[in-house]
């Protein structure tokens, strides 16, 4: 069987974080995701393989014994962490022993209408649940869903769950060419995320190798993209692999105008404006015309 626990990762977003995976022997997931980097697999509703909350327990407190200076312990798996049956008592194992370490789970957030789940995350300190798609069709054709899973019982469940929840709820989208790109479907996640309201909005693409023959889309069109968002929506740009943006010169007024379109981040800052346009914008923060914000450990620059 391979490794339960993986890590130490870094990661700008999470620290240091290890990983626990609830399906070490192979993927069992309820999407079959044309991107995800594992094989093709049969979707199901359960585990049909599952490791029992000792087993983790004792390779977790082993990898926490060599690795004492942890930020997060993050609960993932070769397909879908919630479908593994004793989530909610493998959340209050590790409760007992984490001290100050802080506990996430990365889920593609297909079962997030369901009363138990919902019980177990609320234990957690940080969730971050995926959402590529606002419409059954894109779910169907893109994330390969299970036949059970209905994309407006995700979203209600989603909404359910951030009434109750008190810690960070961070949404993850991850944008495929052809796809999911399309304006008409993005503006359905818009005006979805408008009435969710997460912490943090991550928007992404594909970065390793996937299953299927699909592409990702470039930085370039991530960023028009991201401005097809609400500009109140707390979104960062989470790939900027293979940019090939010519950084460019900007005015005060054109730095003004284009962080009121949409807050970027000190990377984007770095990847758009040229050296001569990154000191004023440091300018138009000392007078106040700008401001930073934080989402949860991200940091956006906006008009004031």
């Amino acid at each position: 069987m391979a490794s339960i626990i993986f890590g130490p990762v870094h990661s700008r977003r999470f620290g240091k974080s290890l990983g626990i995976d609830l399906s070490p022997s192979r993927k069992q997931c309820n999407f079959d995701c044309l991107y995800c980097e594992l094989d093709p697999a049969k979707t199901m509703d359960h585990y049909e393989d599952v490791v029992s909350v000792e087993e983790v327990m004792q390779a977790l407190k082993k990898a926490l014994n060599e690795h004492p200076d942890i930020d997060f312990i993050t609960l993932t798996a070769n397909g879908e962490p919630t479908l593994y049956p004793h989530l909610s008592q493998l959340i209050d194992e590790i409760d007992k022993i984490k001290g100050g370490i802080k506990t996430l789970i990365l889920s593609n957030g297909a079962t997030i209408d369901d009363k138990s789940v919902q019980e177990a995350l609320l234990k957690l300190d940080e969730v971050k649940l995926s959402l590529d798609c606002a419409t059954q069709n894109c779910l169907r054709k893109l994330d390969r869903a299970d036949s059970s899973i209905d994309i407006e019982r995700i979203k209600e469940g989603m909404l359910a769950f951030k009434s109750k929840y008190q810690g960070p709820l961070i949404i993850e989208i991850l944008v495929v060419k052809t796809l999911n790109d399309k304006p008409e479907e993005i503006a359905k996640l818009n005006a979805y995320l408008l009435k969710l309201r997460p912490t943090r909005i991550d928007l992404g693409t594909i970065d390793r190798p996937p299953a299927y023959h699909v592409k990702p889309v470039s930085y370039e069109e991530l960023l028009e993209i991201s401005k097809l968002f609400d500009a109140s929506l707390p979104l960062y740009i989470a790939s900027r692999k293979k940019s090939e943006v010519r950084a460019s010169n900007y005015s005060n007024e054109e730095i003004v105008e284009t962080l009121a379109m949409r807050p970027l981040s000190p990377e984007d800052i770095e990847v758009l404006f040229d050296k001569e346009s990154q000191k004023r914008v440091e300018m138009l923060l000392k007078e106040g015309k700008l401001q930073v914000i934080e989402g949860n450990g991200v940091k956006f620059y906006k008009k004031t």
